[in-house]
């Protein structure tokens, strides 16, 4: 072994990846309890033992005690001695995994002094049902907002008391436009009136609303533009409505309008022409203009995005019609519709618009053939954060494209190539040497790596790269110990 190639330049991030190496040896996991650069990750191993877990909290270090409290492994005796602890991000961290908790736990970080635990209790759908409605009555108005927002189906009876809460904070929740998880709830019809006449339920009640002559005057001349947007959704809404929302001054509620399967081209065209026209040659606000004002401003800037990233289920329900849309959301909406020939999903597959190509690929992978999906990941372009294409491998490749694919000029193409479990040892060599970190990082733990390249990429001047070489199971006893001496472990 190479002392000097097994020198890490990020000790700590090295220390991570070997604190998650599946093939860390029991006596080294134990040294790693003493670690104190990082956030505790050993604690997140999926095989500590029961002394192991017991040495942890014994040691009582904030870290490793937090990650203890995230790991789904533990078992309940653990969890319920944990719930009593000081720390009050371990109790939060107890909560958030409420699926893999034993009752007991749960019951007492119910009436826990910290409203933050209790409120992820709140928005857990693996909080029993019982113990959950509990919470509609909590003290503290944050926690009963959290259980409005994520518990869309919620008896009547816990829903009815936080539409009628007396807090604007909690009836707001209930009521909302945008709720944490679908489906969204529909109000108690005998409430309706009640949460139409309140500011903050207005917007959310109005798509169920009956909209009488009276009532359509008043939300169609509602200040909030938030109001008028639900109007313009409304299943219900008269012709002559949807033409008066269609040139309302927020571009917002044309952009709700446009989305309308009732909407007549003509008049879908027209929206979109404005919404562009309009959001390219308004002025900046004033330096000083009221807050409404500069938020206005910036929902109408953002309209033309929001007419791009609109999904629309009626389009995907009957996706054939829509295929040659003149508009991306159309033909995004179309290409998550499973139900398209093979001759439609071939020409999603080649849209001039990249989110177009990535949706029906990832709507229908099987249907990608090896060219085309050389040809969809050739023309795919990165975003500044990351994006859901990079999440997961959508598309595959044989074996002998991702080995042409470790000369590709294109760096993204070449970190495809480990991909390949039998990648032969000079190939994996060449791309742990690549220039590119996300080439060197995507190689690190395969198994075909020669010995040398990975004492390297232990000391690469990439964090990720580096984490990833310490933590593949490749790595010898002999370097794991030599790294843990050198982290005076």
């Amino acid at each position: 072994m190479n002392a000097d190639a097994l020198t890490p330049v990020h000790l700590d991030t090295v220390m991570d990846g070997l604190a998650l190496n599946p093939a860390l040896p029991a006596s080294m996991v134990r040294r790693l309890f003493a670690w104190r650069q990082g956030y505790g990750k050993v604690a997140s191993r999926l095989d500590l033992t029961d002394d192991m877990i017991a040495e942890i909290i014994a040691i009582d270090d904030p870290w490793l005690l937090h990650s203890l409290a995230l790991n789904d492994r533990l078992p309940d005796r653990f969890r319920i001695r944990l719930a009593a602890h000081r720390d009050s991000a371990v109790r939060s961290a107890l909560a958030m995994r409420a699926a893999t908790a034993p009752r007991e736990m749960l019951e007492q970080l119910l009436d826990d002094p910290e409203p933050q635990v209790r409120a992820y209790l709140a928005q857990s759908h693996h909080t029993p049902s019982d113990l959950r409605a509990r919470l509609a009555v909590d003290s503290d108005p944050k926690v009963r907002a959290a259980l409005a927002k994520y518990w869309t189906q919620a008896p009547e009876a816990v829903r009815r008391s936080l539409l009628t809460d007396p807090e604007a904070e909690v009836r707001a929740a209930a009521c909302s436009t945008s709720f944490a998880h679908r489906p969204h709830p529909i109000s108690p019809l005998d409430l309706l009136p009640a949460l139409l006449s309140d500011p903050v339920t207005r917007a959310g009640a109005v798509v169920h609303a009956v909209l009488d002559t009276d009532t359509l005057q008043r939300l169609v001349a509602d200040p909030d533009s938030d109001v008028r947007a639900e109007l313009a959704r409304h299943p219900g809404l008269p012709p002559s409505v949807r033409e008066i929302l269609a040139v309302d001054p927020a571009l917002s509620v044309r952009v709700k309008v446009f989305a309308r399967p009732d909407t007549p081209e003509p008049l879908r065209a027209q929206i979109h022409a404005s919404v562009h026209e309009i959001s390219r040659s308004m002025p900046d606000p004033a330096p000083d203009a009221e807050d409404g004002t500069v938020l206005q401003w910036h929902q109408n800037a953002f309209a033309p995005t929001e007419l791009r990233i609109l999904r629309l289920p009626w389009v995907t329900a009957d996706p054939l019609p829509h295929i040659d849309s003149p508009y991306v959301s159309f033909r995004v909406s179309a290409a998550a519709g499973r139900t398209l020939p093979l001759d439609a999903v071939a020409r999603l597959l080649d849209d001039e618009e990249e989110i177009v190509r990535l949706t029906m690929a990832h709507t229908a992978p099987h249907l990608v053939d090896p060219e085309t999906a050389e040809s969809i990941e050739r023309r795919y372009r990165p975003r500044r954060v990351t994006f859901w294409w990079d999440k997961a491998e959508v598309l595959t490749f044989p074996p002998a494209t991702l080995r042409r694919f470790a000369t590709d000029p294109e760096p993204r193409l070449r970190s495809f190539a480990p991909r390949d479990p039998d990648l032969p040892p000079d190939v994996a060599e060449k791309l742990a040497a690549d220039p590119d970190d996300r080439v060197r990082h995507a190689v690190a733990a395969h198994r075909n790596l020669p010995l040398s390249s990975l004492h390297r990429l232990i000391a690469d001047s990439s964090e990720r790269v580096a984490e990833a070489a310490g933590a593949s199971p490749f790595l010898p006893t002999e370097c794991m110990e030599h790294l843990l001496t050198q982290a005076g472990l």
